[in-house]
């Protein structure tokens, strides 16, 4: 095993299956050495076995549940001390197709922890030592319930937007300090997630699913374009500037002294 020509090393949550285990053998082939992170410590163990005997990288492993305190200390304690690291896979997560008053609100609850909360944190302890090396990517795996939360359980869409709107709030904070920030919007993807959420993927029309192969694979065809937010499924993407255009003109007139003409009342318009 070798360590050469290294791009550093990555740290990947949510490491043990579906998009986390090809952002690995993808990242790892590119020539980053690996910190992989999930629930399932055997599956981890043998993914890191076969990435290591394929690519020749380090490939580390922790088994941990990001809700428990412990657990997501070590990581945070990796993430803040280990200079090695030079990019955070954001992907653990789960969601639900449940509407919300069907919803269990336990789960509910644990999916805000985890979607948002972990997440939150592990960036939060990735950050400083990026900046401070001024080198990192920080690759923040939302969806497409993000900016279509009608889609899907209110409150993981809720979570998914949160991830969107914190990726850019990070990358206007941290793009001039030496870090990279990504956003990636998947659609429905081939994975366990559909088991986990309560859908089966073979209930879902094949012509809206994509393999987590692809996505992965796209995804870092717009990290490497240098997008902020990469949507795999949108085949053009002057939709998606467009959106993105109306949301900055918007934004100088979000916060006035005077209500809007349309809100004011009779005699308040005739004062003026």
């Amino acid at each position: 095993m070798t360590n050469q020509n290294s791009k550093g090393t990555a740290l990947i949550t949510g490491a043990s299956g579906g998009i986390g285990a090809v952002y690995a053998d993808r990242l790892a082939h590119r020539g980053y050495d690996l910190v992989l992170v999930a629930r399932n410590g055997d599956r981890l163990s043998a993914l890191a076995k076969r990435l290591a005997a394929a690519t020749g990288r380090s490939v580390e492993t922790i088994a941990a549940d990001l809700t428990d305190k412990a657990a997501i200390g070590k990581v945070e304690a990796m993430l803040r001390n280990d200079a090695r690291l030079t990019m955070l896979v954001n992907n653990a997560g789960f969601g639900a197709t449940a509407p919300l008053l069907q919803a269990d609100m336990a789960r509910m609850e644990e999916m805000i922890a985890i979607n948002v909360g972990a997440l939150t944190r592990l960036t939060y302890a990735a950050a400083p030592g990026f900046v401070a090396r001024t080198n990192g990517t920080i690759i923040n795996i939302a969806s497409m319930a993000a900016i279509a939360p009608e889609v899907l359980n209110g409150v993981y869409g809720g979570s998914k937007a949160f991830v969107l709107a914190f990726s850019q709030s990070l990358h206007h904070e941290l793009s001039a300090k030496g870090v990279r920030v990504q956003a990636v919007l998947p659609g429905a993807t081939e994975t366990e997630f559909w088991d986990i959420a309560g859908t089966k993927v073979a209930q879902l029309p094949s012509g809206i699913v994509m393999s987590a192969e692809h996505l992965v694979d796209a995804a870092l065809a717009g990290l490497d374009q240098g997008e902020l937010v990469t949507i795999p499924s949108l085949p053009d993407i002057a939709d998606w500037n467009k959106f993105e255009a109306a949301r900055q003109t918007m934004m100088p007139n979000l916060s006035r002294a005077a209500p809007a003409d349309r809100y004011r009342l009779e005699r308040d318009l005739a004062i003026a």
